[in-house]
């Protein structure tokens, strides 16, 4: 049996089957994010890791099993009201609003009315392009500088939970530095962190948690530091080892 580190959850998913047209994705994920840190989910491409997140989204419908987030049962929730239950998402696309400015896509992700400055201040000690490019039209900005955006989006105001979908993908080395910085931070807050990412150094150095995935279902549960040392496991889990990726 994997070993498990879920006590406490925050989220859990239990027998979820995701069907997307003619495809089964999701085959009976078993999924447990324990309240607080950072849970890593890895797999090889294919392997359901988005599908999973857009399924707790409510973006795509699970078809089987149930999703339970802070003890209430979200399976069946519009996706606007999974989110005002206070779970936030970073998808891999970003999904910004191009044609607004940076200002104007943080104050759209505000639920609550104004911006909290102190807390955007606070953002933009991590991603100081921010400020330097308020009142910019996001879709101008440099692809690193929009992932900014959509992160600083997730977090504008507090959140129980954030589901973050490949965050350093095609990043410069110093915003993935900085991108560790904001998630390090978020983990001393009461925020709890879902990330699925394929930069094995960087999750290895934040993750708390790891499951792994592989054909529609979660095949490994334990925690990161236990995985970042069996370099056989490593291998049989991922066909790779994370050591060689430093």
């Amino acid at each position: 049996m994997p070993e498990s580190t879920s006590n406490g959850a925050l989220l859990t998913l239990a027998g979820v089957h995701t069907h997307i047209g003619q495809y089964h994705i999701l085959q009976g994920v078993d999924l447990a994010v324990p309240r607080g840190g950072l849970t890593v989910l890895l797999g090889r491409n294919g392997a359901g890791k988005t599908t999973t997140l857009r399924t707790i989204m409510g973006l795509w419908r699970a078809s089987a099993g149930t999703i339970h987030f802070d003890g209430r049962d979200i399976t069946q929730l519009a996706t606007p009201d999974i989110a005002r239950a206070g779970i936030a998402y970073v998808p891999e696309s970003m999904a910004i609003f191009s044609d607004l400015t940076v200002h104007e896509n943080l104050l759209l992700a505000a639920r609550a009315g104004p911006l909290d400055m102190a807390r955007v201040d606070w953002i933009c000690g991590f991603f100081p392009a921010l400020k330097k490019f308020w009142h910019y039209p996001a879709g101008n900005l440099s692809g690193g500088q929009k992932q900014m955006v959509a992160i600083a989006r997730a977090i504008v105001e507090p959140r129980q939970l954030i589901l973050i979908d490949e965050p350093t993908k095609g990043l410069a080395p110093a915003i993935v530095n900085s991108l560790a910085t904001a998630l390090r931070e978020l983990k001393t807050s009461a925020t709890t962190i879902l990330l699925v990412e394929q930069n094995f150094a960087f999750v290895r150095a934040l993750g708390d948690d790891v499951n792994v995935m592989d054909d529609g279902r979660v095949r490994h549960t334990g925690s990161m530091a236990s995985l970042a040392q069996d370099e056989a496991l490593q291998q049989r889990l991922l066909g790779l080892a994370l050591a060689a990726h430093q």
